[in-house]
């Protein structure tokens, strides 16, 4: 049976490369494809897994987004017209979950970005099953339309942060502070002030900053910048503090042991509370404060192997869902 995952993003190749690696063990075909995007491909790439490219991400202007997306979804019709898949997989990718509902493919969705509205408008009512983290309470999801809901105690990063074990070796002197730029060109970030770079420039004072960008790879005085593809979950490993606006590489940080502080820009952040409450070193301060914690927990680690092993893999229960027959055309012979 053929099993068809999109990513978008970066973090979104890590979590569908688990999935594929795990459903494959199981004899199932998984078709991964994805977008050009600045983290997509170099990402792939690092993992050494072969994702279909389709379409490119161009976030210029409303009209471009709409366009490219418009045009992701024809060449996914074109690319499944003659053999459509069993059943469909993805972290919130807009046009797989429109091409899925069109072709009549189940679809199974994970999610974990509440301030996404956009994205949330788009996908949640159009999957058959939604798969999330208990951080997140079932009723947000069902005032999206959600039909059926299953939570897992975790977050969706333990599925590539659970056996990860850092590869990369890096120079950087010591103590290193990670600072990775806001996500600016995301349609929640739309009138939302980017601090990331301000702050990166304050923190000089403590540390040495790698500052990772988003787009514009130019020099900044005093901040060191890596041209080219950053493996972040490497870096959150190797880092002493890791800061940045949404969560993701924060919470990739934290599960390591890394001291992390995200900055209280974006509302229900239900899924970073909900590390932090578990213990780990994640922390999330309103920007005037950064500097103090910055100050307060650079260079210490915390050991969170008995924390990381209690939370639960959301690939276990992505397998569950697609073995206990919800789908029986996407079940095994």
């Amino acid at each position: 049976m053929r099993i068809w995952y999109d990513a978008c993003t970066g973090k979104q190749v890590r979590y569908g490369v688990a999935i594929a690696k795990r459903l494959r063990r199981l004899g199932y075909e998984v078709i991964l494809t994805t977008r050009e995007h600045p983290d997509t491909l170099p990402i792939a790439k690092a993992l050494n897994e072969k994702f279909i490219t389709i379409g490119k991400y161009s976030p210029t202007s409303l009209f471009t987004r709409l366009q490219k997306s418009t045009q992701r979804m024809l060449e996914m019709c074109k690319l499944f017209q003659d053999n459509v898949p069993d059943l469909a997989i993805a972290h919130q990718s807009v046009e797989l979950c429109r091409v899925a509902f069109g072709l009549n493919i189940p679809l199974i969705l994970t999610a974990d970005t509440p301030y996404a509205q956009a994205v949330n408008r788009l996908t949640i009512p159009l999957a058959d099953t939604l798969i999330a983290s208990k951080a997140i309470p079932q009723r947000f999801f069902k005032g999206f339309g959600a039909q059926s809901i299953v939570q897992f105690n975790g977050v969706d990063e333990v599925a590539w942060v659970k056996d990860f074990v850092p590869t990369e070796k890096f120079d950087f002197k010591k103590p290193l502070i990670v600072v990775r730029q806001m996500e600016t060109k995301a349609s929640y970030a739309l009138g939302k002030t980017d601090l990331t770079e301000r702050l990166a420039q304050k923190l000089t004072s403590i540390g040495n900053v790698l500052f990772l960008p988003r787009y514009d790879f130019g020099e900044r005085k005093g901040l060191m910048i890596i041209k080219g593809f950053v493996d972040s979950l490497n870096v959150a490993a190797h880092a002493d503090l890791v800061i940045n606006m949404g969560g993701t590489m924060a919470r990739e940080a934290a599960l390591q042991g890394t001291p992390s502080i995200v900055i209280s820009t974006f509302s229900r952040s239900y899924v970073n509370e909900y590390v932090a409450k578990k213990g780990f070193p994640l922390f999330i301060v309103d920007s005037s404060k950064v500097i103090s914690y910055a100050k307060k927990y650079v260079g210490r680690k915390w050991n969170v192997k008995e924390k990381l092993d209690e939370l639960e893999n959301p690939v276990d229960i992505i397998e569950k869902v697609v073995e206990e027959k919800i789908y029986p055309k996407a079940t095994k012979n």
